[in-house]
């Protein structure tokens, strides 16, 4: 597949570019381009995907700090995927998933979410859809050098404390959720799709 990465000398994009290569993907520019993957910044990815969707290119972005919704109905008047994760590592979605069904037993929870410091978004993308499944809990950032991206969803009861945690030590975390995507990509309903656990069911 011919790929237009954005966000290719960021944390993620650096790591993301080889693997793609490794996988037999070939990077391309937006106008030939079969897919456009963006891992860039809150200012500019509605610009990246818009101009994706009016060339009826799909996308998959893992960018977090914006609103899809209003470029998923775009997509879909184009006919093409908009695939939008607040995270593309496997064990944090198993993490969300965990964190809701514990929610059914133990309702009181906070979440602490810690990433270094030039994330720009606080609450992460993350702990937000984390938290707006188990109920709109308390969501506390951490922002410090050293970090990657860390997560820790808190549940208490009566003489106990249950803690959830995800843990990602280096981008290469990502790769395999954004290769699911990409291999999926064209299964999807046109339009807005959210989360990659929509791939995993």
């Amino acid at each position: 597949m011919k790929i237009a990465l954005f966000g290719r000398g960021g944390n993620v994009g650096s790591v993301l570019a080889p693997a793609l290569e490794a996988e037999g993907h070939s990077l391309v520019d937006l106008p030939d381009a079969d897919a456009m993957v963006d891992f860039t910044a809150p200012d500019v990815v509605e610009g990246n995907v818009r101009a994706a969707l009016d060339q009826g290119i799909p996308a998959v972005v893992g960018t977090s700090g914006w609103e899809p919704q209003a470029l998923g109905g775009l997509a879909k008047d184009r006919g093409v995927q908009l695939f939008v994760a607040p995270n593309f590592a496997i064990g944090a979605v198993l993490m969300m998933r965990l964190a809701a069904e514990t929610a059914k037993y133990l309702p009181q929870a906070e979440i602490v979410e810690l990433h270094n410091e030039a994330k720009k978004d606080a609450p992460s993308g993350t702990a937000k859809a984390t938290g707006e499944r188990i109920g709109g809990v308390p969501i506390h950032s951490v922002r410090l050098p050293g970090l990657v991206a860390h997560q820790e969803v808190l549940f208490g009861g009566d003489g106990q404390l249950l803690t959830i945690r995800h843990d990602a030590y280096s981008p290469a975390a990502y790769v395999p959720g954004v290769l699911l995507a990409l291999e999926r990509l064209s299964t999807l309903p046109p339009g807005l799709t959210v989360g990659l656990e929509a791939l995993l069911d």
